[in-house]
């Protein structure tokens, strides 16, 4: 268990204390920040989102400085991303600040991209996530960490960013998924 490992592992530790900041019947009154109105307690929310989306660059920095990079990072760094994401876009659902239908397609894509990792650790292969879903990732945490702050400095210039950033993540993680699957289709091809 490597410090990168470690790093991985905090950021899926941090998802419980996430959630219970969002949807526990917490009452810290309201602020404005950046020009939007807010709980207090999404903000925090968003701080504790925002610390572990940055969990994701520090262990990927440290794996690749100091050749830390293992299997079972390989394998938990993207279940930890996925776990992360997943959490705060069902949040965003309960919270009315995300339609339903676009964290339904993104989730179903983590679902199948991760089915496929498994087809593929049964054979053997560990895939490390490629540049496309890099990209993905930071979209996904770019659009989430906009609407956790209600559009913050956006709607000071009455921009819809959040909503812009979330379709932007929807239209990566099909595409990435696509060029995932595209790229690891022999572990259909070769099933017996």
């Amino acid at each position: 268990m490597n410090l990168p490992n470690k790093i991985t592992i905090s950021r899926i530790f941090l998802i419980p204390l996430f959630l219970i900041i969002m949807l526990a019947p917490l009452n810290w009154g309201e602020m404005v920040f950046l020009g939007a109105e807010m709980p207090v307690k999404h903000f925090v929310g968003a701080l504790i989102f925002i610390i572990a989306s940055t969990t994701d660059w520090i262990d990927g920095y440290y794996a690749r400085k100091y050749n830390m990079v293992t299997n079972l990072g390989k394998f938990l760094d993207p279940l930890a991303d996925k776990l992360l994401v997943s959490a705060a876009l069902i949040v965003l659902v309960e919270l009315g600040l995300a339609p339903s239908w676009i964290v339904i397609i993104i989730i179903s894509r983590e679902f199948a991209v991760t089915g496929l990792r498994l087809v593929l650790a049964g054979e053997g292969e560990v895939v490390a996530a490629g540049q496309l879903g890099k990209i993905k990732t930071w979209a996904q945490i770019i659009a989430i960490s906009a609407l956790l702050l209600h559009n913050a400095i956006f709607e000071l210039i009455n921009l819809p960013f959040a909503t812009i950033a979330l379709w932007i993540a929807m239209f990566f993680t099909i595409w990435s998924g696509w060029d995932y699957f595209k790229h690891n289709k022999k572990a259909f091809i070769n099933s017996k």
